[in-house]
């Protein structure tokens, strides 16, 4: 704990989780430069977190919840400051996996995970939710994502962390008092996008996912050509 700079965490008879200077146990030990965040949930708040594929979403859920378990085991965790109250499980919906042998497509074991979140969650769990609704139409995964997140608020009220590219999900925070917006900054230089991994309030101004299409080396002709078309579509 004193090598790699982790804290005691204290526990509290709140439900209540605080997290300041937080950071990822494995992902740290490889990046040259890790960007510590700060998380805070009261009792039943949800965070919406929007921001482009690789700006860090992931590994900002997958160090909260690694935080809390390491801490109700008994260790010293990853942070400056912790802050937390007893969770009763961790639920996670994360990556994309199909299951051929069973008949179950990649959107049916998504379903089933989140089903099972919804069906056994407790105001006393953490939700991790990266990512609902996109193996199907863009209409059909959004009204979904929407209903999942309106239902974790309002019935279940676990602390959740919500992460989506569906940006319509940000208006989520004007109906209810316990969900708030965060975006995972970028910062854009001479046509490039530079990866900040610092969460802020708000939500995102644009996305980003063509950029990212670039890095991956798709060639330039399809790049710009999507382009194009995002501009006709966002006129339409």
């Amino acid at each position: 704990a004193m090598e790699n700079g982790y804290c005691k965490p204290k526990f509290v008879d709140r439900k209540v989780l605080q997290i300041r200077a937080g950071r990822h146990p494995v992902v740290e030990k490889i990046e040259s430069r890790f960007i510590a965040n700060d998380i805070y949930l009261d009792n039943g708040e949800m965070m919406i977190i929007t921001g482009p594929n690789m700006a860090g979403k992931s590994t900002l859920q997958r160090q909260v919840a690694l935080t809390v378990l390491m801490a109700q085991m008994g260790s010293y965790v990853p942070a400056k400051e912790v802050i937390l109250g007893i969770f009763d499980r961790i639920f996670t919906r994360v990556g994309a996996s199909d299951d051929l042998s069973a008949g179950q497509s990649t959107f049916m074991v998504e379903m089933n995970e989140t089903a099972s979140i919804l069906h056994n969650a407790t105001e006393n769990s953490l939700v991790i939710l990266d990512e609902i609704g996109r193996g199907t139409s863009t209409f059909d995964g959004v009204s979904l994502a929407w209903s999942v997140a309106e239902h974790i608020h309002n019935k279940i009220k676990a602390k959740t962390l919500f992460a989506t590219h569906y940006h319509v999900m940000n208006k989520l925070e004007q109906k209810f008092d316990r969900i708030k917006n965060y975006n995972i900054a970028v910062k854009e230089s001479k046509g490039e996008v530079i990866f900040l991994r610092k969460l802020l309030p708000g939500g995102p101004d644009q996305s980003y996912g063509i950029h990212v299409a670039k890095l991956a080396g798709l060639p330039s002709s399809v790049v710009d050509r999507a382009k194009e078309i995002q501009t006709i579509l966002e006129k339409d």
